[in-house]
C-alpha cells in the first residue's frame, strides 16, 4: 500500500510539472513578443529570462539550474547553480533556454522558442557551456545506429539502411556556420538532401521524430546546454543522439573537471544526458517554426501560445493551445 502511494505521488508530481513546465515557457515566450524584429537580441533574451524566473518562483519545488544561463557572477541571469521555486516540493533539476534562438527572434525569423527541461534527482547532464559535436536522428532501434567516429556517409549509410531508402532520399539538418563548410561538403559528395538554418539547433533535433518538415538527421557542432535540452526531448519521444563536449581552452577544461566530467572525450548518448524515468520536457514557440506556432494576439487584446509538453514517465506528448484573457 505505501509502495502503491509512493507510485501515485510521484504520478502527480509528473502531471503537474509538466503542466506548470509549460506554464514556465508561456511566460518567457509572451515576454519575449515585443522583441520579435526589433534587432535587439540582448533585449529580447534579458525580457524571457526575467519572466522565465518569475513563474519558476511561483512553483512548489526545490529546484536547482543545471543548465542554465552563465554563472553566478553574470545574474541577472538564469545562473547554473541557482535556486528556484518556493523551496517547498520535490527536489528537481532543471536545464532552461528562456530564448532558443536569441538572433531569429530579433530578425523575426522561424524557429525560436522557449524550452525547459526537468528530472528528478541528478537525471540531467550538469555540461558546461561550451560546444558540442553533436548527432540525432528520429529513429529508437535497440542498435546505435550513428556514432561520432563514423564518417558522415557512414552515419548515412546506416541510417538509409534501417529507413529502406536511398541515402539521396534522406533529408539532414546542419547550422549554417563557417566551421561547418568541411562537414557541408562531405554531405554533399553523398547525395543527401541538407537543409542549413540559422539557429535553433534544439527545433532541429526534434524535428527528427516530430515529422513536421523533412528532417531525417541533425549534424554539427552547437551549444552544449542546448544539447542537453535536445537530448531531454528525444528521452521522452524516443530517437538516438550523440555528443561530446569540444574544448578550446584549458580552462574550459578545467571548469568541466570541476563539475565532476572525468572522461573528457566521453561520447553521451540520450541516457547519460537525460536519465530516469521521470525527465520533462516543455517547449512554447516564440516565433512560428517547423515544431510550434509562435506568439500572437487577437483584436481584443488576449494572448494566444502554442506548446509542447512531453514526459518521459506517462509516455505523453501534449500540444496545448492557449488562450490567455487579458480583459477579465
Amino acid at each position: 500500500m505505501v509502495l502503491e502511494k509512493e507510485a501515485q505521488a510521484l504520478d502527480n508530481i509528473g502531471n503537474n510539472l509538466a503542466i506548470e513546465a509549460v506554464r514556465v515557457t508561456e511566460a518567457a515566450a509572451i515576454a519575449t513578443y515585443n522583441f520579435i524584429g526589433r534587432g535587439n537580441d540582448h533585449a529580447a533574451d534579458q525580457a524571457a529570462v526575467t519572466a522565465m524566473r518569475a513563474a519558476l518562483h511561483k512553483m512548489n519545488i526545490d529546484g536547482t539550474i543545471v543548465i542554465g544561463e552563465g554563472e553566478r557572477d553574470n545574474a541577472p541571469m538564469l545562473y547554473v547553480g541557482e535556486k528556484v521555486g518556493t523551496g517547498y516540493g520535490p527536489k528537481i533539476d532543471i536545464a532552461l533556454d528562456p530564448l532558443e534562438g536569441t538572433t531569429i527572434c530579433a530578425t523575426g525569423e522561424p524557429n525560436s522558442m522557449s524550452v525547459i527541461a526537468m528530472s528528478e534527482g541528478k537525471g540531467l547532464l550538469n555540461a558546461p557551456d561550451v560546444y558540442m559535436e553533436k548527432i540525432a536522428i528520429g529513429i529508437s532501434h535497440k542498435e546505435q545506429i550513428i556514432d561520432l567516429d563514423n564518417s558522415p556517409k557512414q552515419n548515412l549509410i546506416n541510417l538509409a539502411k534501417i529507413k529502406k531508402c536511398q541515402i539521396s532520399d534522406l533529408n539532414v539538418i546542419v547550422l549554417d556556420r563557417p566551421r561547418h563548410q568541411e562537414l557541408i561538403a562531405k554531405l554533399r559528395e553523398t547525395g543527401v538532401r541538407i537543409r542549413l538554418i540559422k539557429d535553433g539547433d534544439i527545433a532541429a533535433v526534434i524535428a527528427t521524430v516530430h515529422k513536421s518538415i523533412p528532417a531525417d538527421m541533425y549534424i554539427g557542432i552547437g551549444g552544449a546546454p542546448e544539447g542537453v535540452l535536445a537530448a531531454a526531448a528525444l528521452s521522452t519521444i524516443g530517437g538516438q543522439m550523440m555528443g561530446r563536449l569540444i574544448f578550446r581552452t584549458d580552462k574550459e577544461k578545467e571548469r568541466a573537471r570541476s563539475m565532476g566530467i572525468e572522461d573528457i572525450n566521453y561520447k553521451y548518448t540520450v541516457t547519460d544526458m537525460a536519465k530516469g524515468d521521470n525527465v520533462m520536457f516543455a517547449a512554447t514557440g516564440v516565433t512560428s517554426g517547423a515544431v510550434l506556432k509562435g506568439v500572437s494576439f487577437s483584436a481584443n487584446g488576449n494572448i494566444f501560445t502554442n506548446s509542447i509538453a512531453m514526459s518521459s514517465r506517462h509516455k505523453t506528448v501534449r500540444y496545448i493551445d492557449t488562450e490567455h484573457l487579458q480583459n477579465l
